[in-house]
């Protein structure tokens, strides 16, 4: 189920296919039984069984159980990033950063009764939050790099990247919360299209 979430790349050897197979298979076993259970009433020892691999295995890709959410949270700006570095250079700011935002939203959607629970999770784990928050600030400076190339601006001068990166991502973050707290009886793709009705004027205002 999560291993869809993970984004192939292509032109990599059979050794790094396997590794990220079987990173896949960790990471889905982890986050069912975490986003099922709680994270603090999960084990490392569960966490295997349910993969088929050795605690040893596990060490080898992930320091922690925390680690596995977090590396599937970097898989996620990766994916924002060069969604963002790939929509069309005449697209005003605000239809470009939605669309940005929607890749991690949509992926969530598309599996949206799990993908909630780790949602939830991570909204209602402290630890997991806060390096949520940490991974938020690192896209927040990757997208306003992309926004500054897209502009012609200079990043380490102009305000503008930073607050738009930092706009579009309080639109994710804002769109993950309603999700969460209604328990997914609010549509994310409603919700983001609303968020960023809001914040549009002053994106492609300031652009």
């Amino acid at each position: 189920m999560y291993s869809g979430w993970v984004t192939t790349r292509a032109g990599v050897s059979l050794a790094e296919r396997k590794r990220q197979l079987v990173s896949d298979e960790l990471t889905g076993a982890a986050l069912r039984l975490l986003a099922q259970k709680g994270f603090d009433a999960v084990t490392i020892d569960e966490i295997v069984a349910a993969a088929g691999v050795s605690k040893r295995t596990f060490f080898r890709y992930f320091a922690s159980k925390e680690d596995v959410v977090i590396q599937f949270l970097a898989g996620m700006g990766t994916d924002m990033r060069a969604e963002l570095a790939g929509r069309p250079a005449q697209e005003p700011p605000s239809v470009a950063l939605r669309h940005t935002i929607w890749v991690s939203i949509d992926a969530c959607a598309g599996h949206a009764d799990q993908a909630l629970r780790v949602v939830q999770l991570i909204l209602g784990t402290p630890s997991l939050l806060a390096r949520f928050l940490e991974r938020q600030a690192q896209w927040r400076d990757e997208l306003a790099t992309e926004v500054a190339d897209r502009l012609g601006l200079a990043p380490e001068t102009d305000l503008y990247p930073q607050l738009a990166a930092g706009m579009a991502l309080a639109a994710f973050g804002t769109v993950l919360q309603r999700w969460s707290d209604s328990d997914g009886a609010e549509d994310p793709a409603n919700l983001t299209d609303r968020a960023f009705a809001i914040i549009a004027p002053a994106l492609d205002a300031a652009a």
